[in-house]
C-alpha cells in the first residue's frame, strides 16, 4: 500500500513567512496547522492552505503543541516543521521516494540550513545541524523536556542526504524576541535539574559557547556573520544564568575580586588553546603546525 504523508507546523504570529513554509509542501496528503493563539493573520493566512487548523495557548514549552499536532494526523508519516522553514524541491522527491519504499528505519535525520541575517552559516552550530523532522505517525514525539530538543523516535532512524532551509534570524530585534523565551526555558530545566549555579558559570557559560563555535566549530570562517552569532551565543548563555539566578531569588554571595582575576586567568588559557588550535587548522605549513602543536600542548603547564 502507498504510504501518504502528512506536515504538521506550529506557528505563533508568522503571518510573514508561514505561506512560503506552506506553499513547499503542498505535495503532502494533509496539512495540520497549530496556531499558537496568533495575535496577527497566521491563522487567515493558513486557511489558504489547509482546513486543519487548531488553536492552542502559547505555551513556553511550544513542543506540546507540536505533539498536539501530532496526535491530529491521520496520515502514515508526519513531517514536522516550523514556519519559517521550507522544503526545497530535492528533498521534497527524496521524501516521497523514501516514504513510498516503506523503509525499515521509524523515523530519519534532516539536514538543515540555516540563514541568518541573509547569509548561509555554513559552520558552529548551524550546519548541518542536522534534526529528527521526518517520522511514522504513533512512533515518535517531543520528550518536552527541553526548548531546544529532537524529537524522540521508538525504533531506527536514518538519514536523508538533501537539506531544509531554515530562515532563522532576519533581524537582531527577532534575535532578541526569539532568545528571551528559549533561555527562560533552558533556566528552568536547570531548575528542575537541581543544578547547582555557582558565580563562576556567569563567566564559563558565555565563554565556553563563545569558545566552542567561534574557534572549535569553526565559525570564524563565517566571517563577521560567525563572529557576531558567536557572541550572540555567549550572550544568551549568559541570559540562561542570569535567569537561573533570578529563580534562585537573587542569592547575594560574595565574590573577590582575585578569584575573578583567577578564573578569567583559567579561560585566558582555555582561550590560548583554542587559538591555538585555529592556527593548526588553518596553516599549510607543515613545520609552523609542528610549533604550534608544541605551543598549544605547553598552555597547559601555565600558571
Amino acid at each position: 500500500m502507498k504510504q501518504a504523508l502528512a506536515v504538521v507546523v506550529s506557528a505563533y504570529n508568522e503571518e510573514k513567512t508561514i505561506a512560503r513554509c506552506l506553499a513547499s509542501v503542498s505535495f503532502a496528503d494533509e496539512i495540520v496547522v497549530v496556531d499558537n493563539a496568533s495575535q496577527d493573520k497566521t491563522g487567515e493566512v493558513a486557511k489558504k492552505f489547509t482546513k486543519k487548523i487548531f488553536v492552542r495557548p502559547n505555551q513556553l514549552m511550544l513542543n506540546a503543541n507540536k505533539n498536539f499536532g501530532f496526535e491530529k494526523v491521520t496520515k502514515d508519516w508526519i513531517l514536522n516543521l516550523d514556519a519559517d522553514e521550507e522544503i526545497p524541491s530535492p528533498l521534497v522527491k527524496e521524501i516521497l521516494t523514501c516514504i513510498h519504499s516503506n523503509p525499515i528505519e521509524n523515523g530519519f535525520w534532516i539536514q538543515r540550513k540555516n540563514f541568518s541575517f541573509g547569509k548561509w552559516i555554513q559552520h558552529g552550530l548551524w550546519w548541518p545541524d542536522k534534526q529528527i523532522r521526518l517520522f511514522r505517525r504513533d512512533k515518535g514525539k517531543f520528550p518536552c523536556v527541553h526548548i531546544h530538543e529532537y524529537i524522540r523516535v521508538e525504533g531506527s532512524v536514518g538519514d536523508l542526504a538533501e537539506p531544509y532551509l531554515h530562515y532563522n534570524y532576519e533581524s537582531i530585534r527577532q534575535y532578541l524576541m526569539k532568545i528571551d523565551r528559549a533561555s527562560t526555558s533552558e533556566a528552568l530545566s536547570l531548575q528542575e535539574m537541581r543544578y547547582q549555579l555557582t558565580w563562576h558559570d556567569a563567566i564559563r557559560f558565555p565563554f565556553s559557547d563563545f569558545l566552542k563555535i567561534y574557534f572549535a566549530q569553526r565559525g570564524y570562517k563565517d566571517g563577521l556573520h560567525g563572529l557576531v552569532l558567536a557572541l550572540f551565543q555567549a550572550f544568551y548563555s549568559f541570559c540562561v544564568f542570569a535567569k537561573a539566578w533570578e529563580m534562585q531569588g537573587f542569592t547575594e554571595r560574595d565574590v573577590a575580586p582575585e578569584a575573578i582575576a583567577k578564573e578569567l586567568q583559567g579561560r585566558g588559557r582555555e582561550a590560548q588553546y583554542w587559538i591555538l588550535s585555529m592556527m593548526i587548522g588553518e596553516s599549510k605549513n607543515y613545520f609552523s603546525k609542528i610549533k604550534r602543536k608544541i605551543e598549544r600542548k605547553l598552555t597547559q603547564y601555565l600558571p
